[in-house]
């Protein structure tokens, strides 16, 4: 795999434990860190954890396991995706540009501060407030935040929000942004004029205070 990005125009690191990987991760600057679950001393849901407490540089983990928890754990961990193994080389490349265009300075610039009730987004800064304090969101977040925020008022669905942050169609059985909503859900509950509202089987509904009431 590091040959075969080599040869894509990547540079890149490997290290091949967890505490040597999460080192490197934390005293370096990266744009993309790849991390496999099943790691030597120290496992990468571990080492992901330990990274978020430092850094919101985006992650995608790895793994052999294929068990939905376990992907899951993944995202709740702060994941920005993850990859069940086998996969084939072009599908985790593809993967590492779209998260890479997501998290690349001005790839969300496209217009100037949005506010609807009490959250406001910086689409140049890419920072969220909640009741004027500071939000910390990770990069998919940020994202899934400010397309909800953009079509406020409107249904998004499932496969609008994949094909924007995955550049391809969601699955039945893909749980990946139901996780991510859960999250910004948590870190918005504070809001009182704000609600990121299911609707079953289409999408979500970033509502105000006025079309909770409906």
């Amino acid at each position: 795999m590091s040959d075969f990005f080599a040869q894509n125009g990547f540079q890149l690191e490997t290290r091949h434990d967890g505490p040597g990987g999460l080192a490197r991760a934390l005293e370096a600057r990266f744009d993309l860190i790849l991390l496999d679950v099943m790691l030597p001393n120290l496992d990468g849901f571990e080492v992901l954890k330990q990274i978020r407490r430092r850094s919101a540089v985006p992650v995608i983990m790895l793994t052999a396991r294929t068990e939905q928890r376990d992907r899951i754990a993944g995202l709740d961990g702060g994941a920005d995706d993850y990859l069940p193994k086998p996969f084939a080389p072009h599908e985790l490349l593809a993967r590492v540009r779209a998260v890479l265009r997501r998290s690349a300075p001005g790839f969300a610039v496209k217009s100037d501060m949005i506010s609807v009730g009490d959250v406001r987004l910086n689409p140049q800064t890419r920072e969220v407030w909640n009741n004027r304090q500071p939000v910390e969101v990770t990069s998919i977040e940020f994202d899934i935040l400010d397309l909800l925020m953009r079509s406020a008022g409107r249904v998004v669905s499932r496969d609008e929000l994949a094909s924007v942050l995955y550049q391809r169609e969601s699955t039945p059985f893909e749980r990946a942004i139901d996780v991510h909503i859960s999250h910004l859900r948590k870190k918005l509950e504070a809001s009182e004029r704000v609600v990121i509202r299911s609707v079953r089987g289409v999408g979500y509904l970033f509502a105000s205070s006025e079309e909770r009431s409906k």
